[in-house]
Protein backbone atom coordinates (compact mmCIF):
# COMPACT_ATOMS: atom_id res chain seq x y z
CA UNK A 1 0.00 0.00 0.00
CA UNK A 2 1.25 3.39 -0.49
CA UNK A 3 -0.63 4.95 2.04
CA UNK A 4 -0.01 4.17 6.16
CA UNK A 5 -2.83 2.93 7.31
CA UNK A 6 -3.42 2.45 11.38
CA UNK A 7 -3.12 -0.99 12.87
CA UNK A 8 -6.81 -2.38 13.00
CA UNK A 9 -8.33 0.07 10.46
CA UNK A 10 -10.01 -1.77 7.57
CA UNK A 11 -8.06 0.70 4.67
CA UNK A 12 -10.89 1.58 2.09
CA UNK A 13 -12.70 2.56 5.33
CA UNK A 14 -9.78 4.63 6.44
CA UNK A 15 -8.99 6.14 3.72
CA UNK A 16 -12.34 6.63 1.49
CA UNK A 17 -14.21 7.49 4.84
CA UNK A 18 -11.36 8.93 7.62
CA UNK A 19 -8.70 10.39 5.62
CA UNK A 20 -11.31 12.81 3.17
CA UNK A 21 -14.78 12.13 4.83
CA UNK A 22 -16.21 14.72 2.69
CA UNK A 23 -14.90 13.69 -0.38
CA UNK A 24 -15.04 10.05 0.12
CA UNK A 25 -18.60 10.05 1.04
CA UNK A 26 -19.65 11.40 -2.00
CA UNK A 27 -17.65 9.43 -4.22
CA UNK A 28 -18.90 6.30 -2.53
CA UNK A 29 -22.51 7.46 -3.23
CA UNK A 30 -21.27 8.05 -6.75
CA UNK A 31 -19.76 4.48 -7.00
CA UNK A 32 -22.79 3.17 -5.44
CA UNK A 33 -25.45 4.88 -7.99
CA UNK A 34 -23.86 3.71 -10.76
CA UNK A 35 -24.69 -0.06 -9.92
CA UNK A 36 -28.23 1.23 -7.89
CA UNK A 37 -29.75 3.07 -10.46
CA UNK A 38 -28.34 1.80 -14.09
CA UNK A 39 -30.71 0.95 -16.84
CA UNK A 40 -27.89 -0.47 -19.03
CA UNK A 41 -28.11 -4.52 -19.74
CA UNK A 42 -25.67 -6.50 -17.55
CA UNK A 43 -23.62 -7.91 -20.79
CA UNK A 44 -23.27 -3.95 -21.96
CA UNK A 45 -22.99 -2.40 -18.07
CA UNK A 46 -19.90 -5.29 -17.59
CA UNK A 47 -18.27 -4.97 -21.32
CA UNK A 48 -17.66 -1.52 -20.56
CA UNK A 49 -17.15 -2.09 -16.59
CA UNK A 50 -14.33 -5.11 -17.09
CA UNK A 51 -12.88 -2.77 -20.03
CA UNK A 52 -11.54 -0.27 -17.37
CA UNK A 53 -10.54 -2.40 -14.88
CA UNK A 54 -8.19 -4.37 -17.74
CA UNK A 55 -6.63 -0.63 -18.85
CA UNK A 56 -6.38 0.32 -15.31
CA UNK A 57 -5.33 -3.01 -13.83
CA UNK A 58 -7.62 -2.76 -10.87
CA UNK A 59 -6.82 -5.93 -9.25
CA UNK A 60 -10.68 -6.00 -7.17
CA UNK A 61 -12.49 -4.84 -10.41
CA UNK A 62 -10.89 -7.78 -12.42
CA UNK A 63 -12.35 -10.25 -10.48
CA UNK A 64 -15.75 -8.09 -9.40
CA UNK A 65 -18.94 -9.35 -10.94
CA UNK A 66 -21.69 -7.38 -11.20
CA UNK A 67 -24.87 -9.51 -9.88
CA UNK A 68 -28.41 -8.49 -10.92
CA UNK A 69 -31.32 -10.37 -10.14
CA UNK A 70 -28.91 -14.05 -9.53
CA UNK A 71 -27.42 -13.23 -12.82
CA UNK A 72 -23.84 -12.47 -13.88
CA UNK A 73 -22.15 -12.31 -17.07
CA UNK A 74 -20.28 -16.67 -18.07
CA UNK A 75 -16.73 -16.92 -17.07
CA UNK A 76 -15.25 -16.50 -20.02
CA UNK A 77 -16.55 -13.08 -20.28
CA UNK A 78 -13.50 -11.00 -19.10
CA UNK A 79 -11.98 -13.07 -22.23
CA UNK A 80 -14.07 -11.60 -24.83
CA UNK A 81 -13.70 -7.81 -23.12
CA UNK A 82 -10.39 -8.33 -24.12
CA UNK A 83 -11.19 -9.41 -27.50
CA UNK A 84 -13.74 -6.90 -28.19
CA UNK A 85 -13.19 -6.18 -31.68
CA UNK A 86 -13.20 -9.70 -33.36
CA UNK A 87 -15.55 -11.71 -30.23
CA UNK A 88 -18.36 -13.63 -31.33
CA UNK A 89 -19.78 -13.16 -27.85
CA UNK A 90 -21.23 -9.60 -28.29
CA UNK A 91 -24.05 -8.14 -29.66
CA UNK A 92 -23.43 -4.53 -31.26
CA UNK A 93 -24.27 -3.16 -28.69
CA UNK A 94 -22.39 -4.40 -25.60
CA UNK A 95 -18.90 -4.55 -28.10
CA UNK A 96 -19.58 -1.00 -28.49
CA UNK A 97 -19.92 -0.77 -24.66
CA UNK A 98 -16.85 -2.15 -24.48
CA UNK A 99 -15.37 0.29 -27.28
CA UNK A 100 -16.29 3.17 -25.65
CA UNK A 101 -14.84 2.26 -22.55
CA UNK A 102 -11.60 1.64 -24.22
CA UNK A 103 -11.86 4.76 -25.93
CA UNK A 104 -12.95 6.94 -23.40
CA UNK A 105 -10.15 5.69 -20.84
CA UNK A 106 -6.80 6.06 -23.47
CA UNK A 107 -7.88 8.32 -26.89
CA UNK A 108 -11.04 10.38 -25.33
CA UNK A 109 -9.96 12.81 -28.11
CA UNK A 110 -10.19 10.37 -31.14
CA UNK A 111 -14.25 9.75 -30.38
CA UNK A 112 -14.95 10.77 -34.16
CA UNK A 113 -18.14 11.88 -35.82
CA UNK A 114 -18.22 8.18 -37.23
CA UNK A 115 -17.70 6.94 -33.61
CA UNK A 116 -20.97 8.92 -32.98
CA UNK A 117 -22.99 7.81 -35.64
CA UNK A 118 -22.51 4.37 -34.47
CA UNK A 119 -23.10 5.37 -30.90
CA UNK A 120 -25.91 7.17 -30.73
CA UNK A 121 -28.18 4.82 -33.78
CA UNK A 122 -27.84 1.92 -30.93
CA UNK A 123 -28.26 4.34 -27.27
CA UNK A 124 -30.38 6.76 -26.53
CA UNK A 125 -29.11 10.02 -25.54
CA UNK A 126 -29.98 9.18 -21.83
CA UNK A 127 -28.01 5.71 -21.87
CA UNK A 128 -25.42 7.41 -23.27
CA UNK A 129 -24.55 9.86 -20.35
CA UNK A 130 -25.40 6.85 -17.62
CA UNK A 131 -22.60 5.18 -19.49
CA UNK A 132 -20.76 7.93 -19.96
CA UNK A 133 -20.89 8.62 -16.24
CA UNK A 134 -20.19 5.03 -15.29
CA UNK A 135 -16.81 4.65 -17.07
CA UNK A 136 -15.92 7.27 -15.68
CA UNK A 137 -17.04 6.66 -12.22
CA UNK A 138 -15.21 3.54 -13.07
CA UNK A 139 -11.70 4.93 -14.44
CA UNK A 140 -11.25 7.41 -11.98
CA UNK A 141 -11.93 5.48 -8.57
CA UNK A 142 -10.23 2.26 -9.68
CA UNK A 143 -6.85 4.21 -10.86
CA UNK A 144 -7.38 5.64 -7.18
CA UNK A 145 -7.56 2.48 -5.42
CA UNK A 146 -4.61 0.76 -7.86
CA UNK A 147 -2.63 4.02 -7.51
CA UNK A 148 -2.61 4.26 -3.50
CA UNK A 149 -2.60 0.26 -3.48
CA UNK A 150 -5.62 -0.23 -2.03
CA UNK A 151 -7.35 -2.32 -5.04
CA UNK A 152 -6.15 -5.98 -3.32
CA UNK A 153 -8.54 -4.91 -0.03
CA UNK A 154 -11.74 -3.27 -2.20
CA UNK A 155 -14.94 -3.69 -1.23
CA UNK A 156 -17.70 -2.23 -3.19
CA UNK A 157 -18.54 0.82 -1.13
CA UNK A 158 -21.91 0.48 1.43
CA UNK A 159 -24.32 3.59 1.80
Amino acid sequence: MNIDIPEGKHPIEYVWGEMVPEIGTAASHFSLAVYAHTTLGLREFEAARLRIAQINGCAFCLDWRTERDGEKVEEEFADAVTAWRTTGAFDERTRLAAEYAERYALDHHGLDEEFWERMTARYSQAEIVELTMSIGSWLAFGRLNHVLGLDSVCVLPTQ
